[in-house]
């Protein structure tokens, strides 16, 4: 795996052409009282280094901002600290960065996402760019949680009802994958017992400030460790390695 924050341009130019970039992408968004605001920057970043040491890829800078955190899967603009970018400004920004690095000769382009709501402004920008991209050129687009199977999904809420992805925010998932990537930035004294009394089946502006518990946590977390981590990360980037070795070297 090689950054490509740490590399000189002629470095760049000799494996643009060959190797995978990997793109990671974020969000600056409320984790409840026990997490950072930098959660899902941190994990799009840790599963794109880990994948790079596995195909030897060039892991780019993230994309730190995303999609507007909605109420019922991430708290919205409820918290202070939650920075959204509008849809258009998401899609004109990853477009931006996928037709520079194509333009340089980038031909295998792999998008590391961990923010539930970036997807469609993801798949948007990769769509706006494939229509006038070289015929030689692939972009993949992966979230972590849709690689995880119901056998691992059984093993992590072995003692908590498993809510959905939508819910499933700064609970068990995301407070173990960051007890493993970052342990230092979780307080776990800090996690309580609370989640979203009831899910809206619909949306409604202003957005009611009584929707979301006051922590912002939308569901129970206290079962997280660091071996719940341990057991997304060997699911998802086995999947993520394949996924790679399928699409770009397996040809």
């Amino acid at each position: 795996m090689t950054l490509v924050a740490n590399m000189t341009w002629y470095e760049f130019n000799e494996r643009k052409d060959k190797d995978v970039v990997i793109l990671p992408v974020g969000s600056v968004e409320q984790h409840g009282p026990h997490l950072p605001l930098f959660t899902d920057t941190i994990i799009s970043e840790g599963f794109a280094n880990l994948l790079g040491d596995k195909v030897n890829g060039i892991v780019m800078p993230s994309i730190n901002y995303g999609y507007k955190s909605q109420p019922a899967s991430g708290g919205g603009p409820l918290f202070p600290g939650t920075i959204d970018l509008n849809g258009t400004t998401l899609i004109n920004l990853v477009k931006d960065i996928i037709e520079e690095l194509i333009r340089d000769g980038v031909r295998k382009i792999a998008l590391v996402n961990s923010h539930f709501e970036n997807q469609a402004f993801l798949l948007e920008a990769i769509d706006l760019v494939s229509k006038n991209m070289p015929a030689d050129t692939k972009i993949i687009m992966m979230s972590w949680w849709d690689l995880i199977t119901q056998n691992t999904i059984d093993k992590i809420f072995d003692e908590v009802e498993f809510p959905g992805w939508a819910l499933e925010h700064a609970a068990i998932t995301e407070t173990s994958l960051i007890l493993k990537f970052r342990p230092d930035l979780v307080h776990m004294d800090r996690l309580i017992d609370e989640k979203i009394d009831e899910v809206p089946t619909y949306q409604v502006y202003p957005i009611p400030k009584d929707l979301v518990p006051q922590s912002g946590l939308l569901s129970i977390g206290r079962t997280s460790t660091k071996e719940k981590g341990e057991l997304i990360i060997e699911e998802a980037l086995s999947k993520m390695i394949e996924i790679v070795n399928k699409e770009f070297i397996c040809k």
